[in-house]
C-alpha cells in the first residue's frame, strides 16, 4: 500500500474512532413539552451532566413524535406519558428497561368567567359534558401527544363530542394551546406542569381537578440497541441512556424531581420503584 493511501486510511480511521467517542459522550434524549416547558430538564439535567459527563441533547416534542424518534433510532432515550403506547413499543421490541420515574396530574383549564359551570368539579367526564351542553370553545392538543391520547379517551368515555368550529384541534404543544385556549376564552385540558408554568401569563384557572382518571404517570425508556446496530455511522448510546436512567430512578434523580417546586408548589412527584422489572 502506497504512504499516502496509508496516511489516508489512517486518518479515516482516526475520524471515525473520534466521531464514535463524540457520539458517546452525547445522549439524546426525545421527551414531551411538559417536561420542557415545565422547567423540569433544565433543572434535572445539570447535575447529571456534571456527575457523568454526558451531555444530553433534548428534543421536545408530543408523546407519539418522542415514540417515533424512539423508534427510528434518531435518539438514545426517551421520556413520556402514554402507558399504553409505552408498553406497545417495548412490546414490538424497540424500547428496553423501561423504569416508573414520576407523576403527576391532569387538570381542565379555562376562562375564569367558566360559561359551562364546571368550576369546582371533580368528574372529567361530568366536566366534558356540561362543555358538550354549553356548545362552550374548546382547544385540544390535536398533535398524538399523551395529553391528546388521553382527552381522547375522556370525549369518548363521556359519550359526547364537541364539534368544530367550538371544536379546536390545535396540532401544537401545550404551552401554545393554553395560550390559545386564553386568547379565544376556551377551555382545554392540560397537565399541571404546563399550566402552573403558564398560569401568570394566561389568566386561566384550574376548574376540574382531583379525578383519579386524570393520574398522569412518566416513563423512561432506553431504546432498544440492537434494533439500530447497522442503521448508522453513530447507533444508538445504549450505555449513556442506560446511565440517564439509572440518574433519574436513583435516589438522588429521585430527589432533585421531588425538589422541584416552582413558587413552592409540587408539579411531579417521583414514582420509581427499588426494584428493577
Amino acid at each position: 500500500m502506497k504512504r499516502r493511501d496509508l496516511l489516508a486510511l489512517l486518518a479515516g480511521a482516526m475520524f471515525a474512532m473520534t466521531a464514535q467517542a463524540q457520539s458517546q459522550s452525547i445522549v439524546r434524549l426525545s421527551t414531551t413539552t411538559s417536561t420542557e416547558n415545565s422547567g423540569l430538564l433544565a433543572y434535572l439535567l445539570p447535575a447529571f451532566e456534571a456527575r457523568t459527563r454526558l451531555k444530553v441533547q433534548v428534543i421536545s416534542v408530543g408523546t407519539g413524535k418522542a415514540l417515533e424518534l424512539a423508534k427510528n433510532g434518531d435518539v438514545d432515550v426517551t421520556l413520556v406519558h402514554a402507558r399504553a403506547a409505552e408498553d406497545k413499543f417495548v412490546a414490538d421490541g424497540y424500547g428496553i428497561d423501561r423504569r416508573d420515574v414520576m407523576y403527576n396530574d391532569f387538570v381542565i383549564a379555562g376562562p375564569a368567567a367558566d360559561p359551562a359551570g364546571i368550576k369546582g368539579g371533580k368528574d372529567v367526564l361530568a366536566a366534558l359534558r356540561k362543555i358538550a351542553a354549553a356548545n362552550a370553545r374548546f382547544i385540544s392538543r390535536g398533535d398524538n401527544s399523551g395529553t391528546d391520547l388521553m382527552e381522547r379517551s375522556y370525549w369518548s368515555a363521556a359519550g359526547v363530542q364537541l364539534a368544530p368550529p367550538r371544536y379546536v384541534s390545535a396540532g401544537l404543544g401545550m404551552g401554545e394551546v393554553l395560550n390559545m385556549a386564553a386568547e379565544l376564552q376556551a377551555y382545554t385540558l392540560s397537565d399541571r406542569a404546563t399550566f402552573a408554568t403558564y398560569q401568570a401569563k394566561t389568566g386561566l384557572a384550574i376548574l376540574v381537578q382531583g379525578d383519579p382518571r386524570m393520574f398522569n404517570p412518566y416513563g423512561v425508556i432506553a431504546v432498544n440497541p440492537a434494533r439500530h446496530a447497522n442503521g448508522s455511522a453513530q447507533g444508538v448510546n445504549y450505555q449513556g441512556a442506560r446511565q440517564l436512567i439509572d440518574w433519574l430512578v436513583s435516589p438522588e434523580g429521585q430527589t432533585r424531581i421531588a425538589s422541584f417546586r416552582p413558587s413552592g408548589q409540587q408539579l411531579f412527584t417521583p414514582s420509581a420503584s427499588t426494584e428493577k422489572p
